[in-house]
């Protein structure tokens, strides 16, 4: 959720298009709408996050990129104010959000997960392999012993 005061229309679309092009839709809300939403979702009470004119944030699955594109465009052009949100049924200020924002994309995340599962079967794999390695080379030892004698 963001305070949207001191944006002009010409760079509220330029916000709307970059935050389309993340996956997520950027609509200016009515507080009490957006609190008797959040109250039938059961979701938990964001109280002072929404005072003032609010716009929000509609994230698709990537949570990240959002984040990434409100944090860029507030930090450039000094307006939206990034008030906080509900990420994944939590209450988070501002701070969480922009921390956030300062993660690596769910790409990069999935493939350094990826990278951890694959070094230890990896590890599995060579050590097996030189078991076996070894066996076999056990065997030939014990056949050329035999040839010779």
């Amino acid at each position: 959720m963001t305070d949207y005061r001191g944006l002009t229309v010409a760079k509220l679309t330029q916000l709307r298009r970059q935050l389309q092009e993340a996956g997520a839709d950027y609509q200016v809300v009515k507080n009490t709408l957006l609190r008797r939403a959040l109250a039938a979702r059961g979701a938990p009470d964001l109280g002072p996050q929404l005072e003032g004119p609010t716009a929000v944030a509609f994230a698709g699955p990537d949570l990240v990129a959002p984040a990434k594109v409100l944090a860029a465009f507030a930090k450039e052009h000094k307006s939206p104010t990034i008030k906080g949100g509900l990420v994944e049924g939590r209450a988070v200020d501002a701070a969480g959000i922009k921390e956030l924002a300062t993660m690596p994309p769910r790409e990069v995340l999935l493939s350094l997960l990826l990278q951890c599962w694959q070094s230890p079967l990896s590890s599995l794999v060579g050590v097996t392999q030189g078991v076996v390695r070894d066996f076999v080379m056990t065997l030939q030892a014990v056949a050329d012993a035999r040839a010779q004698a």
